[in-house]
């Protein structure tokens, strides 16, 4: 059976690498990088400690030493560890031991059939030792890529401070704002068959030495990491043969989705020499391109994605076209049609998409997402209450918070400027989940048990949400793309509000589009603060003040 898994999953990625059909040409054009990044630095004792310190206890099933005990006796070995890590960078030689997966096949779904071989993901695990060098690797591999901005800007995936929230929230922004102008905006959802089993090691290699910039022992180090890699499959006490890695970051890495995203560089200039907005979340893009009602003309996205396409063959990456959906928003209230055929894209249009986890309809009623919300947290709260009797309220609690509130919380910056009735539905979840964690009766008023357990209503936690985006991308703690959309209000002569850290409101024509933006409805939320609020010295104050303001609205109001 091992050897059946092994088999299986080598197959898939070589039948995938081999359906792909090379073009005759490159479609990109980025730009070579004029920095250089060709020796690692020697990483000291210490340093090395708060790596294995802050690194995860998981490591191979071969390990000698299990990773939560290496932890505890590094102070006794790490001389030696210390010797084995900076031995590598400075030769540029990965040891071959650290490059074996061990692969465990995890069924996708509980419903799914056991029996088949495809309905299993492979989890790779990587021997813990390999793990702490690929730390102190990319440590200094991010920082110089931070330092020279070589990182695409849209690209949200494996990213600290990004998040499929962030990354949504600005699609969303710039959605509502064309379509606000009264224009049509059309999204296209792409995703990647086996996009990380598939990546080229030659293309990526020179992906790291042409446009990231890395040569000399740095280069030989990547290039060593990335040769030689093998795995087996181990089920049970049963392990498979070995069989060699050609293809493919390494899963299960600490560098892989860097790596990734280094290897997808080129696409970004292509969609900006189209003219094309665009985002990613690791392997997932959203193209997006407003439609002007007069003259509007598919044609520049129609060749944008035939480049795409082609670029895609070139690095063998192939689309999953079971998975490629096409939504057309329009502007509120409009009952017209599109103003453009959308030709080969019209087989793939849907009345709703599922983006990143988030359920998209054309006219942001949310519906779909908010009912599959409810939908589950009813489940969850009715097999929770199962389990209430053998739990202490405390640790009972943080299973709500875990099972309920994270369900509610998910994205809810979106839900700005959706009907009250539709946060009514999402109310009545939080409302059963503090009656069945206290034992509150069904006809038990809500708003003291609400305010007992000290849990904002629904409506303020989305105003929470927004304001802590609005907070983080004032204070450098968001994505660029975020902070560049608020402003600082700079009145025209000397005023008393110039001090007030107030932002500047940009105007909107539709409450249910303009309005809901970030752009717009973050520094207007941001702007009725009480100005100690606004003044905030760090995140967590912030946070604080914020939950006493937000309580007070909603349960000592005036």
């Amino acid at each position: 059976m091992c050897n059946s898994f092994l088999q299986f999953f080598i197959d898939k990625v070589a039948t995938a690498r081999a359906l792909i059909s090379t073009p005759a040409s490159d479609p990109s054009d980025h730009v070579l990088c004029s920095a250089v990044f060709d020796l690692f630095e020697p990483v000291s004792l210490m340093a090395l400690e708060d790596v294995v310190g802050q690194i995860k206890p998981s490591g191979s099933p071969c390990d000698i030493v299990p990773p939560h005990f290496f932890k505890e006796v590094f102070p006794c070995i790490g001389q030696s560890v210390l010797t084995i890590i900076n031995s590598s960078l400075s030769s540029g030689v990965v040891p071959q031991s650290f490059k074996h997966a061990v692969v465990q096949p995890l069924l996708k779904k509980p419903s799914l059939d056991r029996g088949m071989l495809a309905n299993y993901r492979p989890i790779s695990k990587l021997p813990f030792i390999s793990k702490i060098l690929e730390k102190v690797v990319h440590a200094q591999l991010k920082a110089f890529l931070d330092e020279h901005d070589i990182l695409e800007v849209f690209q949200s995936g494996f990213k600290t401070r990004h998040s499929t929230e962030s990354a949504l929230l600005r699609v969303f922004n710039d959605i509502l704002l064309a379509t606000d102008s009264g224009e049509y905006v059309i999204l296209v959802l792409l995703d990647l068959t086996a996009a990380f089993d598939t990546v080229d090691h030659n293309i990526l290699v020179s992906r790291l030495q042409h446009l990231v910039g890395i040569s000399g022992s740095a280069l030989n180090w990547f290039r060593s990491y990335l040769e030689g890699r093998s795995m087996c499959v181990r089920l049970g006490g049963s392990e498979s043969r070995s069989a060699p890695l050609s293809y493919g970051v390494p899963q299960g890495s600490i560098l892989g989705p860097l790596l990734f995203s280094l290897y997808l560089l080129p696409l970004g200039s292509i969609l900006r020499k189209h003219g094309i907005c665009f985002h990613f979340y690791a392997d997932d893009s959203q193209i997006y391109v407003p439609l002007k009602k007069k003259n509007a003309c598919l044609k520049p996205l129609l060749l944008c994605l035939e480049d795409i396409k082609a670029w895609m063959s070139l690095n063998f990456l192939k689309f999953n076209e079971k998975k490629t959906e096409v939504m057309i928003f329009g502007p509120s209230g409009s009952s017209e049609p599109p103003p453009v055929d959308l030709g080969p894209l019209a087989h793939y249009m849907k009345p709703t998409v599922s983006n990143l986890g988030f359920k998209m309809d054309s006219d942001f009623k949310l519906d779909r997402q908010i009912g599959a919300i409810v939908k589950s947290s009813f489940f969850y709260l009715r097999q929770l209450a199962k389990v209430k009797p053998i739990l202490a309220q405390k640790h009972f609690e943080t299973v709500i918070h875990a099972f309920i509130t994270s369900r509610l919380d998910y994205c809810n910056a979106l839900y700005f400027g959706v009907s009250q009735s539709s946060l009514t539905r999402l109310q009545l979840v939080q409302n059963a989940a503090a009656r069945l964690l206290t034992g509150a009766r069904k006809r038990e008023h809500i708003t003291p048990i609400l305010a007992s357990l000290h849990w904002l209503p629904v409506h303020f936690r989305v105003h929470f949400k927004i304001l802590l985006f609005v907070f983080k991308s004032l204070n450098g703690l968001a994505p660029p793309y975020l902070s560049e959309l608020l402003h600082h209000y700079a009145p025209a002569r000397c005023l008393r509000s110039a001090d007030q850290l107030l932002l500047e409101v940009p105007r909107s024509k539709r409450k249910l589009r303009g309005e809901r933006a970030f752009s717009i409805a973050g520094p207007k939320l941001w702007n009725a603060l009480p100005l100690h609020v606004r003044q905030a010295p760090s995140l967590s104050i912030f946070k604080t003040y914020l939950k006493t303001h937000f309580y007070s609205l909603a349960f000592n109001p005036a």
